[in-house]
């Protein structure tokens, strides 16, 4: 039932012909169901060479043909969403409800892209002479190179599939190895929509051969990388080394404040859901829990109640609610965050413990009273766990949010329009969402400041990491 995967090269699925080829594990049973071609190094520079051709003729087309495709690409995600989310359930483990949403939800993304196309705009200048004309153009940058990570596997992927080919440029992407169904899923929709060879590429490989082979390509302009902190600074070096441009969307801490005059039940109501959506291995995943003095009793009884009531199991049985981490070796990395805060003193209220049995499955976990000097409370645990403390004022929670070198989303909850306005204005972060759950909408950014990356995808500003500026005057 697992699907077939394969490199897709100038519009070829290839697979076999002595490549190597590397085990796809079921992470709720550690079984082996699939495999995955690796690309060779003539793989590389195929993909890189197909890209440079279709590039040339693709940069002129009509955004209406670009709309047309994307349109389409959007039509039959929808309608293959089953398949390619229990595809998305058995490689990486998240509930079959989410991986199906996943896939639903991108199709907005690829009509989005559609439509935003055909809004490139230009702009005219008014000379200083008669006679002179002044025009800014906004051009595809190129070839770009783009690396996707394996907790969302189809939305990072599309993100910057449809950004690349609505701009107008080619794309070579290395998807996740680990989760790779995904993006051979995202292929074959291009495929059927009728894209031209060559504008879409996709390959396979060790990672950092494979990310340091088309970084140093000449004929790659741009990187777009989603991941973590330390290996997007180092593929951003590389790239600012050659002038090329990037985007990275990088690791996150999200803290999420709570006020004393919050509405609890509502906040607990969305919180325990998300907080816990995909095992927590979400770069937005709200982490640091900050409540107030007056709210937290209430709060923490009542997140730690919901919390309880989660059902853990394979993604794929029915009432599932959280599925098991991504690989083996999230499961001792999840205990030493455990370990490290029982070691000073915190209190493990729920969970905090791997769950018996096959597969990598670890207990939604609640810790209280933790010290700011923490693992959980200093580093991204990528998993499903979450810290409460208590804060006195507004001030202070800030300075305490904001203490950290991250700065990708961050939430609130209150009744207080005073507050609201005080904690959207001082947290620093790239997205923050207050009394509700609004971010990684098709119209709005997505990205994050300071250690947590360069640049958004989504929303108006989706093109602008694809697009170069030329001013050209002319004197009639």
């Amino acid at each position: 039932m697992y699907p077939q995967l394969s490199l897709y090269i100038d519009g070829e699925f290839l697979s076999g012909g002595g490549r190597k080829e590397q085990n796809i594990v079921n992470p709720a049973t550690n079984q082996v169901i699939g495999q995955l071609p690796h690309a060779t190094t003539e793989d590389l520079d195929r993909a890189l060479v197909a890209a440079e051709r279709a590039f040339a003729s693709w940069k002129k087309s009509s955004p209406m043909e670009r709309g047309k495709i994307l349109r389409k690409v959007a039509e039959l995600s929808r309608e293959r969403a089953q398949d390619i989310g229990r595809g998305i359930t058995m490689d990486q483990g998240k509930p079959l409800a989410e991986a199906v949403g996943e896939v639903i939800v991108c199709s907005e993304h690829a009509e989005w892209h559609a439509e935003e196309c055909r809004r490139i705009y230009g702009r005219t200048i008014p000379a200083r002479m008669a006679g002179v004309t002044q025009t800014v153009w906004r051009e595809p940058v190129g070839v770009v190179a783009a690396f996707s990570p394996w907790n969302f596997p189809f939305n990072q992927a599309i993100r910057k599939i449809t950004a690349a080919i609505g701009a107008g440029c080619s794309i070579v992407i290395k998807g996740p190895e680990d989760t790779p169904s995904a993006v051979v899923a995202i292929a074959q929709l291009f495929h059927d929509a009728g894209l031209p060879q060559g504008v879409l590429n996709v390959v396979w490989g060790v990672p950092h051969e494979v990310s340091d082979h088309l970084i140093a390509s000449p004929i790659v302009r741009k990187i777009t990388f989603t991941g973590s902190v330390p290996v997007g600074k180092l593929l951003a070096a590389k790239a600012a080394a050659l002038m090329k441009r990037s985007t990275m969307e990088l690791g996150g801490h999200a803290p999420v404040i709570v006020c004393d005059d919050a509405d609890i039940d509502l906040a607990v109501k969305m919180l325990v859901p998300f907080k816990f959506r995909n095992a927590g291995q979400v770069c937005i995943s709200p982490t640091r829990f900050y409540v107030q003095e007056g709210a937290y009793d209430k709060f923490v009884a009542a997140f730690v109640d919901k919390t309880r009531g989660l059902k853990v199991g394979d993604g794929l049985a029915e009432g599932t609610k959280m599925g098991p981490l991504a690989q083996q070796r999230r499961v001792p990395a999840i205990a030493g965050f455990i370990d490290d805060a029982q070691e000073r003193g915190a209190s493990v209220l729920v969970g905090g413990a791997p769950m018996p049995g096959e597969g990598n499955f670890f207990a939604p976990t609640i810790i209280a009273d933790l010290p700011e000097d923490s693992r959980l409370m200093t580093e991204e645990p990528f998993g499903p766990v979450a810290g409460m403390v208590r804060f006195k004022s507004i001030d202070e929670v800030l300075k305490r949010a904001n203490s950290l070198p991250f700065g990708l989303a961050s939430y609130a909850f209150t009744q207080s329009t005073k507050n609201a306005h005080a904690l959207a204005s001082g947290l620093e972060a790239g997205m923050v969402s207050i009394n509700h759950i609004g971010l990684a909408l098709a119209e709005t950014p997505f990205g994050g400041i300071k250690d947590s990356g360069i640049g958004s995808e989504g929303g108006l500003e989706t093109f602008d990491g694809y697009l170069t500026t030329k001013f050209v005057t002319q004197m009639n």
